[in-house]
């Protein structure tokens, strides 16, 4: 741990293995230390940076409440990694591991708001329905049909399928993604709820942004309910995309074999002890490190990344970073960092190249679109800092360098 902070008007202190917590971040964390449902302190991890509502990289503990923007809009996004019996001179150079990549893309859909052409099948989809009562506000004809198209795609932003090797030369195959559209209308439409039911009982909150439910009420249990729905539709869509990339090395190289998989959220709510009581941890941007835990720590997409075994800290709600954190925001990386600088860090990776920004703008006078930079590696934290910084959490187990990368 870097540092405890206690303020007058604070009811709990902020623990933090994040040296440097850029203002806003603090902001927020010492808003969820004046949060009249939270307990014990507020633990803020290595990669913290700014959220909506809580920072990414926190953890916190609630009195019978569940916080839907703790949780945030990507309900169980998280991280999957297998390890294969290929070996790294096995697999080819640049060229052949493009082929590889270009191979998933075929079976995957990349980005937002893409999505396969027909609905899905899941059993997961008819035993949610089963349990229902009567459907909730956020599931209409439209969003039900986009949570059967979308499963099994990746999205966009920081989500990303990657293929790596280990200091043994062990090729590994690593993917990033969550619960798609569908997360994102359960937060939203319990957010909402949260926001109505606070300002109806004239319940207090630091800002409306952290309106909570009481997890015993039906608005609670229904948004327990929907979340970890949510979560077991993320975990499905790492599966599903994982069985691809499986099936595309084993289409190139006969007799491959993989070890079982590694299936791991980073935004979630669960009931868990905490010394002699019940609190529900929510894990915004963090991952549980529960003593002998695997867990997966990605850096950026032209660094290494890792496969950590918890150590179960009781001050961090045993958890750790769930990935490097960002040094930039989207919009300052594009303005601060160079195409040079940015190419530079991604020598001998098969990658995309850098696509143009979705709006335009204008850099220093010239009118012309910019370039999106804000997933390249110098817009994220140094990730052998963020490891060190959290030793205490968990024991790195191994390194994975990448060889390609496919964003969304």
């Amino acid at each position: 741990m870097k540092w405890t902070r206690a303020s007058e008007g604070m009811r709990i202190p902020v623990r933090s293995w994040c040296e440097d917590v850029d203002p806003e971040a603090m902001r927020q964390a010492i808003d969820l230390a004046c949060h009249p449902k939270t307990l014990r302190h507020v633990a803020l991890m290595p990669d913290c940076h700014v959220g909506y509502g809580m920072p990414i990289g926190g953890v916190i503990a609630c009195d019978n409440a569940v916080i839907p923007n703790a949780v945030g809009v990507d309900i169980g996004c998280g991280m999957c990694a297998v390890r294969t019996s290929l070996k790294r001179s096995a697999l080819g150079n640049m060229p052949e591991i493009r082929e590889l990549l270009n191979q998933v893309r075929e079976h995957i859909p990349l980005g937002e708001g893409h999505s396969h052409i027909l609905p899905v099948e899941w059993h997961g989809f008819k035993e949610y329905l089963e349990n229902v009562p009567e459907p909730p506000g956020w599931m209409d004809e439209r969003g039900w049909t986009l949570a059967a198209l979308n499963l099994g795609s990746l999205g966009g932003g920081n989500h990303f399928i990657e293929i790596q090797y280990d200091e043994d030369d062990n090729v590994w195959l690593m993917l990033h993604s969550g619960s798609r559209n569908l997360g994102y209308r359960i937060a939203e439409f319990y957010h909402q709820q949260a926001v109505a039911y606070c300002k109806e009982r004239e319940l207090p909150v630091p800002n409306t942004q952290l309106a909570y439910l009481p997890a015993d009420s039906k608005e609670g249990l229904d948004y327990i309910r929907d979340m970890n729905f949510a979560l077991q539709y993320a975990l499905e869509n790492r599966a599903r995309m994982m069985q691809v990339f499986k099936n595309a090395l084993s289409d190139n190289f006969s007799g491959i074999s993989f070890e079982p998989e590694i299936n791991i959220h980073h935004n979630f709510a669960s009931l868990e002890r905490i010394d002699d009581c019940d609190a529900w941890i929510h894990r915004k941007g963090a991952t549980s490190a529960g003593n002998g835990q695997l867990g997966i720590i990605p850096g950026s997409m032209g660094t290494a990344s890792y496969i950590v075994r918890g150590l179960g800290n009781p001050d961090s709600f045993e958890s750790c970073s769930h990935g490097a954190g960002r040094k930039f925001g989207r919009t300052e990386a594009c303005r601060v960092l160079s195409v040079e600088q940015c190419d530079q860090a991604m020598t001998g990776i098969v990658f995309d190249r850098w696509k143009a920004q979705r709006r335009r703008a204008k850099s220093k006078g010239r009118g012309k679109n910019l370039l999106d930079l804000s997933e390249a590696p110098p817009a994220y934290k140094d990730i052998k800092d963020v490891i060190a910084s959290q030793f205490d959490l968990v024991e790195p187990l191994i390194k994975l360098l990448p060889l390609g990368v496919l964003k969304g």
